[in-house]
């Protein structure tokens, strides 16, 4: 499985990853977890050390092996470099690892923008494409609402995009920003997780203003998430409750990609 989870700032993305890495964790699955939001902060959410998460270099900050890897310096616009960098090597070299989770924090374009013909992209477009395309791990991506780092050829390996709603339409409003980018991206799997909320109207309220949305579930609002964040904790180990929601939510995800693609090739 390979999953992108996108969505506006603070609605709680980065958790709903954390907690899907844990749970692909519990069940022996080996897991890439990849920091792909400017906003960095999955290394806390995981629970990694802050020591350890301090070994971690983003990886368009890494400026000597761009340089070595693209031919060409970092911040370079309209030079000639290349545009397949090598790349098999830095996921084991750039990483911290707990558990079965190995965490990378992709960093910034800094100058150039989304999108930007550079060398940082290109070595950023090369990497993403060998952890969706050629890696046998379970992938998951915390990412933007703008879906930096990701273009159509690295999209193709995306099974899924989770949009990650709060009750308010402002992020309603994002979901279907992030769905449109995703369709021209060519992903036609976009679906919707509940964060925050707390009651069943809460529940409705999302339902009833999504309705050309497959719902996958909720993480209700917890004071433990919330201890989590603020002691550094991992979610998954601090919030039980939070981990059961979130195993129903990678259920249900499962199910409707499986049904999806058995409907794609016809198969019952």
């Amino acid at each position: 499985m390979r999953l992108a989870i996108a969505g506006k700032g603070g609605v709680g993305k980065t958790t709903l990853a954390a907690l899907l890495a844990g749970v692909y964790a519990a069940e022996g699955k080996n897991v890439i977890a990849i920091d792909a939001d400017p906003d960095a902060n999955l290394a806390s959410a995981l629970g990694i050390d802050p020591e350890h998460a301090g070994d971690i270099v983003p990886i368009s900050n890494l400026k000597d092996l761009i340089e070595e890897r693209t031919g060409a310096k970092p911040g370079t616009v309209g030079a000639f470099f290349k545009l397949n960098p090598r790349v098999d090597d830095i996921p084991d070299r750039f990483s911290v690892q707990t558990d079965n989770v190995r965490l990378m924090v992709m960093g910034t374009v800094k100058g150039g923008g989304t999108g930007c013909v550079c060398p940082e992209s290109a070595l950023l477009a090369g990497l993403l494409g060998h952890l969706l395309l050629q890696r046998s791990e379970v992938v998951i991506m915390d990412m933007d609402a703008g879906l930096e780092h990701l273009g159509r050829g690295t999209a193709r390996g995306v099974d899924a995009f989770v949009v990650v709603v709060e009750p308010g339409k402002r992020s309603f409003q994002t979901a279907r920003a992030v769905r449109s980018l995703a369709r021209d991206l060519g992903i036609t799997h976009c679906y919707v997780a509940g964060s925050k909320t707390q009651s069943d109207a809460d529940h409705r309220f999302i339902v009833e203003g999504l309705p050309d949305f497959d719902v996958l579930g909720f993480i209700d609002y917890s004071p433990t998430i919330a201890q989590a964040d603020r002691s550094g904790a991992g979610v998954f180990a601090s919030a039980p409750e939070a981990a059961d929601q979130a195993r129903q939510i990678k259920e249900r995800l499962e199910a409707l990609v499986g049904d999806k693609q058995r409907n794609k090739e016809g198969r019952p």
